[in-house]
């Protein structure tokens, strides 16, 4: 038995996740960087006051700040239900415990809270949603994509993800997306379709091993960037 989610779920990461599931180095935090989907994470939160340059976009971002948390607090309790109940089929490396999964997911939308009006001002939290961005062409240098493509394959079909990935291509220089297993713990049936379309149009496609996990074998990324 795995996760069971009728729908996407607004559940944050923090910025030490996503340098772990991104393999972001001290260079990637000079690039400008568009997170999608991005939710109630504290990257933006995090990363903003170390300098990075950092825009989120997500539809959740039309809610003020009392209604994402109402959001997070309606699903968080079966969330970590689910998991406990399937302890055995996690991996407990990054975090020791259930319990300790929950408080690192309260403490990354705290954090997006203490932010997020501040952010909204400075144009860091956009509203926005995949398939179509409202962005130029290369405007952003680095595209990173946590817990939506790939993970909600029984949600989206093939054709949204190769849309939705050309669209962040169209945008960004380069591409991240993780993880590649779906909310089932297996490889996502549009993985390797993806890949292929994307080398066809000349695109690199490079699966990484990274240093964050939690599903089994959840421990890979896949970056996209222009052939040179």
């Amino acid at each position: 038995m795995v996760i069971k989610l009728e729908k996407v779920v607004p559940v944050g990461r923090t910025l030490d996740e996503y340098i772990k599931m991104f393999n972001l180095t001290e260079n990637d935090g000079q690039k400008s960087i568009l997170t999608v989907a991005d939710g109630p994470a504290s990257f933006n939160a995090e990363g903003t006051k170390l300098g990075y340059k950092i825009t989120s976009v997500d539809p959740l971002y039309s809610l003020n700040t009392e209604q994402i948390k109402k959001c997070f607090y309606e699903v968080i309790d079966n969330i970590i239900e689910q998991v406990e109940k399937t302890s055995n089929n996690w991996v407990w490396s990054y975090y020791k415990s259930p319990h300790e999964l929950r408080k690192n997911r309260e403490r990354a939308i705290s954090l997006f809270c203490e932010d997020y009006e501040k952010g909204k001002k400075e144009d860091r939290y956009e509203i926005g949603e995949l398939p179509k961005l409202e962005y130029k062409d290369s405007e952003y240098e680095l595209g990173l994509i946590s817990h939506f493509l790939f993970l909600y394959s029984a949600h989206f079909d093939q054709q949204f993800h190769l849309d939705s990935i050309d669209e962040m291509l169209r945008v960004c220089r380069e591409v991240r997306i993780f993880p590649l297993l779906t909310l089932k713990h297996k490889i996502s049936p549009y993985l390797y379709f993806v890949i292929e379309s994307l080398q066809n149009k000349g695109y690199e496609c490079k699966i990484e091993e990274v240093s964050y996990q939690l599903q089994p074998k959840g421990n890979q990324m896949l970056k996209i960037t222009q052939s040179k």
